[in-house]
């Protein structure tokens, strides 16, 4: 596995520096050139997976992004506001035809706003199952720099995360 940050808020950079454990293969992108570049390179290098992590944003990188994903998978939280930033990126994907599915993240455990999120966004497309939970074993671990898998493998997070990388692999086949 290879990964590719877009995203000049660096989350995803800041977590590789404090991982102690093996990391994965990493670099950061700025350009759209860097970004052809550089998946030549992994695809030359045979890498069977590349996570490119973009900000929820419609510029030619991220669009550059899109159109060389398998899978697209738009994070979002269950709020009115948090859904309504998802349709740049959305419009994006779907003006460039790829293959998408939204993921519920930092939700409630249980609530109604949960339940009409979801709905709401199968209507738009496909829903990734299982939805993320608020936990605090998610910011312990990106603080600790590991996956929650890492962090608190017999945890509830961790359960999700697993749930989660099974129907992306299932989606990743389709």
């Amino acid at each position: 596995m290879f990964m590719l940050d877009l995203d000049r808020q660096g989350t995803l950079a800041n977590w590789i520096n404090r991982r102690t454990a093996e990391t994965p293969g990493f670099d950061r992108i700025g350009s759209e050139a860097d970004l052809n570049q550089a998946l030549a390179t992994l695809a030359a290098q045979e890498f069977s997976l590349v996570v490119i992590d973009t900000p929820g944003a419609d510029n030619t990188l991220v669009t550059a992004a899109i159109r060389a994903a398998d899978l697209c998978l738009i994070p979002t939280r269950p709020t009115p506001a948090d859904l309504e930033a998802t349709q740049p990126t959305l419009e994006a994907i779907q003006a460039t035809r790829r293959r998408f599915a939204f993921v519920l993240n930092q939700t409630p455990v249980r609530s109604s706003r949960l339940n009409e999120a979801a709905a709401g966004l199968r209507m738009l497309g496909v829903l990734a199952d299982p939805a993320i939970s608020q936990r605090n074993d998610h910011q312990d671990a990106i603080g600790a720099g590991q996956g929650v898998t890492e962090y608190s493998p017999s945890g509830k997070a961790a359960e999700e995360i697993r749930a989660l990388w099974s129907w992306l692999k299932d989606k990743l086949k389709g």
